[in-house]
């Protein structure tokens, strides 16, 4: 009698499909229901959480070789350096170098973070380039000078209006080039003024001490003139 050697095919396990395509397909299939608007928030997050489990080494060496790179040749984070020195103890303690500068993956969306205690934060997973680290970077040094320079508080909205307004018109991460390219913002006039403005009040908006997005508009509303003018260290907007 013969034997029927013919057997019906099965569909592979997971567990027979290779690690690499499987990142290779979670990638791409979340990526286009991403694009297409079809991912809900959930699955969103999980795929960026993923892609940063994945690339996190990469992110964080690349940040630190940039990093590097800006403190010895960008001219907006060595004034910035030189004019923090300046306000900082002469033993160096206070000083803002690529050392006390850390590189490192971040859960939250932001791209960098600024505290007395410990130093500059950047979040390398969010960092698209070295043109990005230095508005980051110049950013957060803002912050810091302006904590010798002022003894401002940041928990007082005010005050934490004041910071963000100064840091970001003096960082350059709202120039046109930047709001244009990156974040779609096309307008022609009075273009600067409505960046700062709306970065500003979302940084405020997301702290403890204030109740809802009104109140984070009327507080940037308070101190914009005196704020938005005062250009210090800079003789005027940089860039």
């Amino acid at each position: 009698m013969a034997v029927n050697t013919t057997h019906t095919a099965s569909p592979p396990s997971s567990t027979a499909i290779s690690s690499a395509d499987s990142d290779t397909f979670y990638n791409w299939s979340t990526f286009f229901s991403i694009l297409t608007g079809r991912a809900d928030p959930t699955l969103r997050q999980k795929y960026y959480d993923h892609h940063d489990d994945i690339n996190e080494e990469k992110y964080t060496t690349r940040c630190n070789t940039d990093k590097e790179w800006l403190f010895k040749h960008s001219p907006i984070i060595r004034f910035m350096t030189h004019n923090i020195d300046l306000l900082a103890p002469s033993s160096g303690t206070a000083s803002i170098t690529s050392d006390t500068v850390t590189c490192a993956r971040c859960p939250t969306s932001q791209a960098g973070g600024f505290s007395p205690t410990h130093g500059i934060l950047i979040c390398a997973n969010h960092i698209r380039n070295r043109g990005h680290l230095e508005d980051t970077l110049a950013h957060e040094m803002v912050h810091a000078y302006d904590h010798m320079r002022f003894k401002l508080d940041p928990y007082d909205l005010r005050h934490a209006a004041c910071m963000e307004i100064r840091a970001s018109t003096l960082s350059g991460e709202c120039r046109w080039g930047r709001e244009f390219f990156t974040r779609g913002q096309w307008g022609l006039t009075q273009q600067l003024q409505e960046c700062v403005r709306r970065r500003a009040t979302l940084s405020v908006a997301a702290r403890p001490a204030c109740k809802d997005d009104v109140q984070a508009v009327r507080v940037v509303d308070e101190v914009w003139e005196g704020c938005f003018r005062d250009t210090r260290p800079f003789d005027e907007i940089y860039r």
